[in-house]
């Protein structure tokens, strides 16, 4: 049995996720069923995705990422003005 905690958060037992095919990084999809929950794999397997499906998906998160950095404008590829070495400064 599941507690809902008080984000609304809700933890599966690992055996019923095994037995179900649900992974780490699902997503699951909600519903509400004639006053029951009802959870659904959302997110279809990564090897069942093709290449060309999945290099759109990559192209697409990395001009969101480019857009984020102008926004914030960052200087692309330059660095964020720190180096490693000043994290180690004794």
């Amino acid at each position: 049995m599941s507690k809902v905690t008080s984000k609304y958060q809700v933890s599966i037992p690992k055996a019923l996720a095994e037995r179900i095919g649900i992974r780490v990084g699902d997503e699951l999809a909600w519903e509400d069923a004639a006053g029951t929950l009802r959870a659904r794999v959302a997110t279809a397997p990564k090897g069942r995705m093709s290449v060309p499906e999945r290099l759109r998906l990559f192209d697409a998160a990395t001009a969101r990422q480019v857009r984020r950095d102008k926004q914030r404008k960052l200087p692309r590829g330059k660095g964020r003005g720190r180096v490693r070495e000043d994290l180690y400064t004794r």
